[in-house]
């Protein structure tokens, strides 16, 4: 299992500066991997490849971008443009987001989300390939050949339901995870996403898993401290089915806390589970929990 980290949306007159100089640190601890949500502050893919170029090689990816707002096209073309600035070190992370943030922020509609999915990839896949693409779906058309260098790059879909999961199987690269437990992974995503994959004649999907983790004494106190940060991710439905998958009452349920015996079993249990790459959302105890991390990322 292949260990990353998620970047915090840095604040500060320099950002860029700030994730060049947390990308360089993560690369020298040994991270193979580094990951930026696109929510509302940094644009992801921009962030990432403006503090990429001045970092060591080390991988990196959003974790996601909402496809609503960008035509898949447009998104292919932007994606194709950072692989070719990193030396091909991008991985697409893609999700659909949520209906209160498509509809109730952007004024899109969140009908059909996925069908929606489907015919997404039905361009974004070939066009960051640079094949031609002559698509007329339901929900989107594309007519158009991309000549952008940097073709060639992971694309993860966030897929939760069996539907998303087997879809990611089908013809992407694999799936980017949070708030989803071992338990979960093992009974529901791992085996969901790795039969589409077979059956589609694909190799093995990456199944990045991201949770919350913390290395303490105080376990219960980790625990209540993770509901207090990560409480929207109770209420979204998306990421409530999971908890409810896993029997987790609330997201510091699925929190990875405890000591460092503890930790590294919880690890060793999400990678016995089917997860290829662990991407660790430090919420405490930071120095001791990255300690942590880059142990087991060195092995």
């Amino acid at each position: 299992m292949r260990y990353g980290y998620y970047l915090n949306q840095p604040k500060g007159p320099d950002p860029i500066g700030a994730l060049r100089d947390e990308i360089t640190q993560l690369a020298e601890e040994g991270f193979t991997s580094a990951w930026l949500a696109n929510i509302f502050g940094l644009d992801a893919i921009t962030a990432l490849t403006a503090a990429g170029l001045q970092a060591p090689p080390i991988e990196l990816g959003t974790a996601v971008v909402p496809t609503y707002p960008r035509h898949p096209a447009a998104l292919a073309q932007q994606a194709m443009t950072a692989n070719a600035a990193l030396g091909g070190r991008f991985a697409l992370g893609i999700g659909l987001s949520h209906q209160i943030v498509i509809e109730g922020m952007y004024g899109y509609s969140f009908e059909r989300p996925g069908r929606h999915m489907k015919e997404y990839l039905d361009i974004l896949i070939p066009a960051s390939r640079g094949e031609q693409v002559k698509y007329a779906g339901e929900t989107l058309k594309a007519d158009l050949r991309l000549t952008t260098p940097g073709a060639g790059f992971p694309v993860l879909v966030a897929a939760l339901g069996p539907r998303m999961l087997k879809l990611a199987g089908t013809v992407a690269d694999g799936t980017v995870l949070w708030m989803t437990g071992p338990k979960t992974v093992a009974d529901h995503v791992a085996p969901t996403i790795k039969a589409a994959a077979a059956e589609a004649g694909r190799e093995p999907p990456r199944i990045v898993c991201g949770l919350p983790v913390c290395v303490t004494d105080d376990p219960d106190a980790a625990i209540r401290r993770a509901d207090e940060i990560f409480a929207v991710y109770g209420q979204l439905p998306s990421y409530r089915a999971m908890l409810d998958r896993e029997g987790a009452a609330n997201p510091g349920n699925v929190a990875i806390v405890g000591d460092e015996k503890t930790v590294r079993a919880k690890l060793e249990e999400l990678e016995a589970a089917g997860v290829t790459d662990f991407v660790g959302s430090v919420f405490g105890n930071r120095e001791r929990t990255r300690n942590l991390l880059i142990g087991a990322a060195k092995g």
